[in-house]
Parts: structure tokens; sequence; C-alpha cells
């Protein structure tokens, strides 16, 4: 029913012109809607078939104030808060073509500078306890960054074509080196592992850290080939060379008895299969079966059920088997909000074990406080945030998977070593990229660094935006990557 100035429409009875309470006007010979609701007013005519509904009484002004009642209008929705400012410029400014670029570039600098800092500070009194310069570790890392920078523009500045067809050759050489590593006589052991190769001028070279940067090139250069031909979603195609071909290089490494060094491999394996479209029953599995197998080898080894129970320990324990953990944890607490001051720790006069290598974040905590943990964190995030947005936003299957990779296995590394630190995971022998010491893993890290900023600017808007800038040493590369289209098939 629809009350009608004091009278009541029953539905379905034809009126002439009415206005419903809703701001809509019913045309002349057109029955009242069904189920219709609100105050409606006669305009004209009189209505046909009107019941009678219970009087009400009316008092003049209400009748005065009904007849001046202008139509009501539809109201506007509630206005959204405004966004600040600050926060709309900052998401201009990332939405730029090339602030990935810059982002890459910068962080990926700044993280090896302070490195070098870092393991200048915590390595001299190592170096002394073994009768050797206090400099002896940092011209060694130094070397290591010279080398890592001049890998980061070769990266940057080569094509992405000649890079997939140098994929073959570069795993080829580096099973062959891992295959050399197990050699007796030729494989350097160093704390219990087999992992080392002996160079020229004293330098080790470690091949499980090159098989990662292998691993993601060789993946994403299958993965990228196979979808071209619309062979990926066929579980053999996806599974197919790729996993047998990353099985090798695990069994490898495992042999050499660095059980730590195994887990970014497998990261590396999954984040490919996941940007390939792997569905999520072949993930189970395989996670199931890689819970297996990690059980197995932690139980048949002593030390890595001793590093198990040292998850979360506050005292070294029987034996002093958590003495490592613990005195990470010590580190980190003395260091309070700003830190005892560059050079002034106190964990690294032979208390905390490798303190320029596995535990450099705990003296960092140390002689920086929270302040410097937090800041080499934030780079942390920052070069993972800009690797996904690379890995994101790009068209070329290649440089996807490829950047999805890389990301995976630095920001993976850097959760491990850190988590290890803080004690929330067991010690797996993982250095902090771009800032532990260690030659090999810079060397390969930085060039994956500059194949991320090769791909950021491989997108056509950043092409178009470094065309305009000023040749330079980097700037000609630039233009010269913004003509040519995205990478082919091999």
């Amino acid at each position: 029913m629809c009350p009608v100035r004091g009278r009541a429409v029953e539905p379905g009875v034809r009126v002439r012109t009415w206005r419903i309470g809703d701001g809509d006007w019913l045309p002349p010979g057109r029955a009242l809607p069904a189920g219709a609701a609100g105050v409606a007013l006669r305009k004209t005519g009189k209505p046909a078939q009107v019941k009678a509904a219970p009087a009400q009484r009316r008092t003049p002004a209400k009748k005065a104030a009904g007849k001046a009642r202008a139509p009501r209008t539809p109201q506007r929705p509630p206005r959204r808060p405004r966004t600040p400012r600050f926060v709309r410029r900052l998401k201009r400014t990332w939405d730029r073509p090339l602030t990935a670029y810059y982002v890459l570039l910068g962080t990926g600098l700044l993280l090896a500078l302070l490195g070098l800092v870092m393991v200048f500070s915590a390595s001299q009194i190592q170096a002394l306890r073994w009768g050797l310069p206090a400099t002896y570790y940092f011209h060694k890392q130094l070397l290591a960054a010279v080398g890592g920078a001049v890998l980061l523009v070769i990266a940057m500045r080569m094509p992405l074509r000649l890079l997939r067809a140098l994929t073959y050759p570069f795993l080829v050489v580096t099973v062959g080196l891992l295959v050399l590593v197990q050699v007796p006589g030729i494989g350097v052991e160093v704390n219990g592992n087999t992992n080392w190769l002996d160079v020229a001028g004293g330098f080790r070279l470690q091949p499980s850290e090159f098989a990662k940067l292998a691993l993601v090139l060789w993946g994403a250069d299958l993965l990228a080939r196979k979808g071209d031909r619309g062979l990926l979603g066929q579980m053999r195609h996806l599974l197919i060379p790729l996993v047998p071909g990353a099985l090798l290089i695990y069994g490898l490494v495992m042999l050499g008895g660095d059980m730590g060094t195994v887990i970014i491999p497998t990261v590396i394996l999954f984040a490919l299969l996941w940007l390939a479209g792997a569905p999520t029953r072949l993930f189970t599995g395989v996670l199931v079966t890689a819970a297996g197998l990690a059980a197995l080898f932690m139980a048949a080894a002593p030390h890595r059920m001793d590093r198990l129970a040292c998850v979360g320990a506050t005292e070294p324990g029987d034996g002093d088997r958590c003495w490592q953990a613990v005195h990470g944890i010590y580190a980190l607490a003395s260091g309070g909000w700003f830190g005892s001051g560059l050079g002034a720790s106190v964990e690294k006069w032979g208390e905390l074990p490798e303190p320029h290598t596995d535990f450099i974040f705990a003296i960092t905590g140390e002689e920086l406080g929270l302040a410097g943990t937090l800041s080499v964190l934030a780079l942390f995030a920052a070069l993972g945030y800009a690797g996904i947005r690379v890995a994101g936003r790009t068209e070329d299957p290649f440089v996807r998977y490829a950047a999805g990779g890389v990301t995976a296995w630095i920001m993976t590394q850097v959760v491990i070593n850190i988590g290890a630190v803080l004690g929330l995971l067991p010690i797996a022998g993982v250095p902090l990229p771009l800032f532990s010491y260690g030659g090999s893993a810079l060397l390969s890290t930085m060039f994956a660094v500059g194949l991320l900023i090769a791909f950021a600017r491989s997108d056509p808007a950043a092409g178009a935006a470094l065309a305009m800038r000023k040749p330079g040493l980097i700037g000609k590369s630039m233009r010269r990557r913004a003509k040519k289209a995205p990478s082919g098939e091999r």
C-alpha cells in the first residue's frame, strides 16, 4: 500500500500522474508498481478506485510545509578522505619508469660499500689471531668488490640475446667446477665442508655460489623457450629437464657437505616453477618431499641437529654447543639504539665465531645499533621490492623468470642469514648477500644485481626515458638497449 495524502492506493491501480517519494514520476495511465513505498503527492487528476486510509490529523502548519516542500534530490555519496600530499608524491615518484633502475643501482652499491666497512671492522681481530695483517681480509674483499663492480657493469651492458646464448656454456662450466671440487687433492676443505678451489694469488673460488646464478639463467631460458612453443601446460615439459638439472646441482653441492647452500637453489627452483604457472598440487608434493629429505640429512649429521636445537637458545648449553647463536644475540643486545661505535665491538675479540662472514649482521648491530641494522634491512627491502617490480612489469618471459629467480635467491639468503643471527632459524652457514666476507658470493651477487638493473631498463617506458638522457659510460648502453626489441628465442 502506498499512502497518498491520507489515502492508500492498491498495487496495480491505474492513476494519472503521481510523484513517488524516491523522486520518480509515474506517467499518466501507468499502474502503480507493486511494493511501492514512500510519500506520494497528487499532481493532477483524481485517483481511480481509492480506498480510505486511517485518518490523520494535519495542522495548518504541516499542510503549509507540505505544499512548500521542494522536490527531493538524490544524496551525494560521502566523500573519501584525501590522501596526504607526501603520500601522493611518493606514489608518483615510485611509479616513474626509472625508479626501479635507480633503486637497484643505489641499494646494490650502498650495501656493497657498507659491507666493506663492516668487513674491515669485524675482521681485524680475526686476522691478527691467525698471524695475518689486520687488513688481510679487507684487502681481499676490496679486490672482490672491484671485480664485482666490473661484472655489474658488464651485466648492465650485456644484450639479452647474448646473455641467453651464454646460459648453457655457463651451466656446463659451473657443473664441471662442482665436479672438480670433489676430486681428492683439488678441492679445499673449510670447517668440514669441501666446497672451494684454490686459485692463483691466494684467492679461493666457491663454485656453489656461481651455481645459483647458473640455475637462474638456465632455468629462465629453458622455461621461456618452452613458453614460446606453448609447452608449459604439459607437466612433463614443465618439469623436465629443469628438475633433473637442479637435482644434479643439489647432489654435487651436498657431496661437499654444505646443506645450507642447497636451500638457495631449492628456493630458486620453486620460484621458477611458480612464475611458470605450476599447479599448487605440484608444490605440495615437492615441499613434502623436500622436508622429508631435509629431515633425513639433518638426522644423519649430529652437528646439524645441534644447530636445530639452538633455535631460540639463551644459554650456551651443554658443551657450549649453542655458543655462536647465543653470542650473536649478546652482540645485538649490547648495541642499543645507536651502537657502541664503529670498531668498538667486544664480541669480535674471540667471543663470536665467524664475525666477518655468517655473523657480520650481529657485529653491525653491536657497533651501529638498532639504527644501523634497520638501515640495512631497509636497503634489502628496497632491493627486493624493486626486483619484484621488474619481474611484474615486464612482458618478456625470460626477463620475468630471471628477475624473479634472482630476487628470490637474494631475499631468501637475507632471511636465512638474519634469521639465524636473531636465533629464529638454525645456523645454515649462508652469507649475507653483498655484505658478508666472501669473494665468490660477492662476485656472483653483484653480477646478478647488474642483471636486475639491465632488466629494469629493458622496459619500453624506461628505455624511452633513458634515451632522453645525456650519453655517458652508462647512458650509451642505455640508448643502445632502448632501440632493441625484447629478447627472442635462442
